[in-house]
């Protein structure tokens, strides 16, 4: 303890009652003259994350080895660096001038978190390929979690190539993003192999593999129209990624896409399009929450005439056929063209959420969900509204949106 006027003007600290007070982080004793010391400490450990030191009038807040005192002056943080557990790092870590990095050995990439070392996983439309080191599996067999599914040896590398419906891959849908994945495991050879591998320097290696695609699309395909006796020439473009293709077909079986040659049709004819898969996976479902047709390939262009909506059909010339295929949509509508003679172009654009099959609260389970539009002009910015309850895989930019070039 201690005298109060050791801290403080006596004159400022008396009362008109002839109390006296004290400063902060002190509390007046029982004689009501003495200023005592409060240990902000015994309470709440004084909000110190790991050692609290009381000192006169005040507090500080300590850490132990390896960390340092955050921004707040009261959380502890690791020191960074290689000497703290490796960095993080799961093979290699670099000291650099105030800072460090993590490397991987020849043949394995970094993954997105800049500390681990993964086998490079190359995930297309219509297969997994996994590239494996050599120096990693010698004396080993690789397989998939169907063990029929083996690697092959270019010798410096063991390839591994999969689809989405073999191997015993596995398919989920999980929030905003369709995940595929299976596992390589390495075991001991039986025999040499044919490389000249004749020792092991593991007993075993497991090898996760996941593939991540979006469950958005927005997929395009045109026609162009013939303005002088108003036939309209079909050109067959289209891209996409993982799973689908938006198609023109030849006719109401849709078993014929056009390729090659552009076929020619006229107004009121019939225009037959759908929405293809390119890998056909079970356990999945699609809805198609829109089609429109504009006269460019933007898909932003402000003229736009919708034929789907909200899930809904908004065109009643609009015929949806009954698909072999779960995942494939097929639709008919009256060839059209825009008004205006600088407008030859038709594009037709789709946008495709791809659900879980089994989940009966999913966006695809609820199929046609028209929503209140307050004016003409607000439509467009609802339409491209997403539902709340699913995240969509390009927030800074939207659904993924394939732009098809003339």
């Amino acid at each position: 303890f201690y005298d109060i006027c050791d801290v403080v003007d006596c004159q400022d600290s008396c009362l008109d009652t002839g109390d006296c007070t004290c400063s902060p982080g002190t509390t007046l004793g029982p004689d009501g003259q003495t200023c005592l010391d409060e240990n902000e400490c015994e309470q709440n450990n004084g909000g110190c994350s790991e050692f609290c030191v009381n000192l006169k009038n005040s507090f500080r807040c300590e850490c132990g080895v390896g960390r340092t005192l955050g921004s707040d002056g009261k959380t502890c943080e690791e020191i960074e660096g290689c000497h703290n557990n490796n960095g993080g790092c799961s093979h290699t870590c670099i000291e650099l001038e105030g800072t460090y990095q993590c490397e991987c050995p020849r043949g394995l990439v970094l993954a997105e978190d800049n500390h681990t070392c993964q086998v490079p996983v190359l995930c297309k439309s219509s297969s997994i390929e996994v590239n494996i080191p050599k120096d990693l599996v010698g004396g080993l067999d690789l397989s998939l979690i169907n063990t029929s599914c083996k690697g092959v040896s270019n010798g410096t590398h063991v390839n591994i190539h999969f689809s989405l419906k073999s191997c015993g891959t596995i398919v989920d849908v999980i929030n905003d993003k369709i995940i595929a994945t299976n596992l390589v495991t390495g075991l001991p050879k039986q025999t040499p192999g044919s490389n000249g591998d004749i020792i092991v320097r593991t007993s075993k290696l497991l090898i996760p593999v996941t593939c991540e695609f979006p469950r958005r699309y927005t997929i395009s395909e045109g026609y162009v129209p013939n303005l002088k006796n108003s036939p309209l020439e079909i050109m067959s473009r289209s891209q996409g990624v993982f799973p689908f293709t938006l198609e023109i077909f030849k006719d109401k079986d849709f078993d014929e896409p056009y390729r090659g040659d552009l076929p020619t049709l006229k107004l009121r004819d019939s225009l037959y399009f759908g929405i293809e898969p390119l890998v056909h996976v079970s356990g999945l479902e699609t809805l198609v929450e829109s089609c429109f047709a504009t006269p460019t390939s933007k898909i932003d262009e402000i003229l736009k005439y919708y034929l789907i909506q909200d899930g809904c059909v908004s065109d009643d010339s609009v015929k949806q056929y009954t698909s072999k295929d779960h995942l494939a949509k097929h639709f008919q509508v009256p060839v059209f063209k825009f008004v205006g003679k600088d407008n030859k172009e038709v594009f037709l654009h789709c946008r495709i959420l791809v659900c879980g099959a089994l989940d009966e609260t999913s966006r695809c389970a609820q199929g046609c969900r028209r929503r209140v539009r307050r004016s003409a002009g607000q439509r467009e910015e609802q339409q491209d509204e997403e539902p709340v309850h699913v995240a969509n895989h390009l927030l800074t930019g939207g659904p993924i949106r394939i732009d098809f070039e003339d």
